[in-house]
């Protein structure tokens, strides 16, 4: 019966022993959770560590997998981590932003300046052509247009008759 006894007592010592030098999930989750970064949480359970939330890169994310492992008492990761998508910036089209410089306007205009009965207007990064010509007159205009390299709207020109 003593020796049941004494048996008995060294079991239930050995079994506390074990149990109390793993450490807790609680205790994993919390020194994991003191280790990462802003925006990830982690959660343990039986000594996998789940890491969710956002990082700004792959980088951050491999970093965050490799420090959760790295704690005693770690088994396995599971990375939930995400990386967001890069933002593409486009830039407004040249039409909305560049306006005609000042030597295309002064070359067009120049050009233009013999030809009676239109108008140049400038808007933005064209020339808008008005009025009456003749077809030689027209093709005048075109060749112009081409040669200052301008973009043009030439739909108010109106043919003589």
């Amino acid at each position: 019966m003593k020796i049941t006894k004494v048996t008995l007592a060294a079991v239930l010592a050995l079994t506390v022993a074990f149990t109390s030098c793993k450490p807790k999930d609680a205790d994993i989750e919390k020194a994991v959770q003191a280790k990462e970064t802003t925006g990830i949480t982690v959660s343990v359970k039986d000594g996998v560590a789940t890491l969710t939330g956002e990082v700004a890169d792959n980088a951050a994310k491999a970093k965050a997998v490799e420090l959760a492992k790295a704690e005693k008492g770690v088994k396995d990761v599971v990375n939930n981590l995400t990386v967001p998508a890069p933002v593409a910036v486009t830039p407004p089209p040249a039409s909305m932003t560049t306006p005609m410089d000042a030597g295309a306007m002064q070359k067009v205009s120049d050009g233009l300046k013999d030809i009676k009965g239109i108008t140049v207007d400038f808007a933005g990064d064209k020339a808008v052509i008005s009025g009456e010509v003749t077809s030689a007159n027209r093709m005048k205009i075109m060749q112009i247009l081409a040669a200052a390299k301008v973009k043009s709207d030439v739909s108010k020109l109106m043919d003589k008759k």
